[in-house]
């Protein structure tokens, strides 16, 4: 697969939304692949690994998030959706599952009913795989908004303290098998 043909496909401009984008996903593919590296065991695709990370917000270029950038009209919730729809156009349903299933720690049916999120009650939106839920953990370190801040595992896991206890402890779950 060429992920930059992808990326060059959706992002033809060289602009501050591109450039904040290969930032933010290098970051995470290389958080991946030291992490894969550290563990031989778990018999992790390397290079799945690097292309989902570097696809996994693909599709943030149509959602409303103008701090990093983003002028779109859909809620910032709805980029995994929309990333994955597009991988699946382009017909990469494993790497299209990775975008879907990223935020956060995984969303729950529930929490789309409880929180009355904007996001499909039937879709799947928790990590299943190995390589799914590498990067979403390894996402958790970098954020887009402040790009040149590496978070520690205690920092991440305080940041999706917001969201529930359920996340934290999925999270340093990870933590015990990646790091």
């Amino acid at each position: 697969m060429d992920y930059q043909a992808i990326i060059d496909k959706y992002y033809p401009q060289d602009d501050d939304l591109r450039r904040l984008l290969m930032k933010h996903s290098r970051q995470v593919a290389d958080r991946c692949l030291l992490l894969a590296g550290r563990h031989p065991e778990l018999q992790l695709d390397v290079a799945f690994l690097k292309e989902a990370a570097m696809l996994h917000d693909i599709g943030i270029r149509w959602c409303h998030a103008p701090g990093i950038f983003c002028q779109g009209d859909e809620h910032y919730i709805r980029h995994g959706l929309i990333g994955g729809r597009l991988l699946r156009e382009e017909g990469y349903v494993r790497h299209a599952r990775v975008c879907e299933r990223h935020t956060g720690t995984g969303i729950t049916r529930e929490q789309i009913v409880c929180q009355q999120l904007p996001l499909p009650v039937e879709g799947e939106y928790e990590p299943e795989t190995l390589e799914e839920k590498l990067v979403c953990y390894a996402d958790k370190f970098f954020s887009k908004s402040k790009p040149d801040r590496v978070l520690t595992v205690e920092q991440a896991a305080q940041s999706l303290a917001k969201f529930g206890q359920e996340g934290v402890a999925k999270f340093m779950r990870w933590a015990e098998m990646f790091e």
